[in-house]
């Protein structure tokens, strides 16, 4: 497990091929903008082990299962959301329905993925291991590569996660007519 700023940066990075997938680049802006913070929602269960005993962290909400459920429900609400307020686009537009769709369950699953999989980077160390592919292998997965307070690793992914997203910004630039 990376702390926030090593989550939020490998949610930058894991985001960052919306550069070059989408039709616009307000809408990769977008894309990257809204799908940054749901790099943190699988500590979702850090909150919710205070309110129910049952629930511990790198439990069932660090699994595959458990993201692609959260993107499926709550991706599509983001996705008409995003349409609602940018609807300009040919990724975002009324008649475009499922590319919103998929906008929003894409902008909610990929940086949900990075969270687990930047976990599985440091896990176990300090925290409890995790199993990610549960319930179809109940068996931990990780690497113990890097250790959950190192400033240099987490500090690390954050910069690397915002330079590249830049970087991608201007490149893509002049790479198209569409703004």
């Amino acid at each position: 497990m990376v702390d926030v700023t090593g989550h939020l940066g490998m949610a930058l990075l894991w985001l960052a091929p919306a550069w070059f997938l989408l039709d616009y680049r307000k809408t990769a802006v977008a894309f990257v903008a809204v799908g940054v913070p749901f790099g943190m929602w699988p500590d979702v269960d850090l909150v919710l082990e205070g309110i129910f005993p049952t629930v511990k962290h790198h439990g069932v909400f660090h699994t595959l299962l458990a993201v692609t459920l959260f993107a499926a429900v709550l991706g599509p609400v983001l996705g008409k959301a995003a349409e609602a307020v940018a609807g300009d686009t040919d990724w975002l537009s009324p008649e475009a329905a499922a590319h919103s769709v998929r906008f929003g369950f894409l902008a909610v699953w990929i940086p949900g993925l990075a969270h687990v999989f930047a976990d599985m980077l440091s896990a176990p160390d300090i925290a409890d291991s995790i199993e990610p592919l549960w319930p179809i292998y109940g068996g931990s997965i990780g690497v113990d590569l890097v250790w959950y307070n190192n400033p240099v690793v987490n500090w690390g992914l954050l910069v690397a996660g915002v330079l590249v997203n830049v970087g991608l910004f201007l490149y893509t630039g002049g790479r198209s007519s569409r703004e």
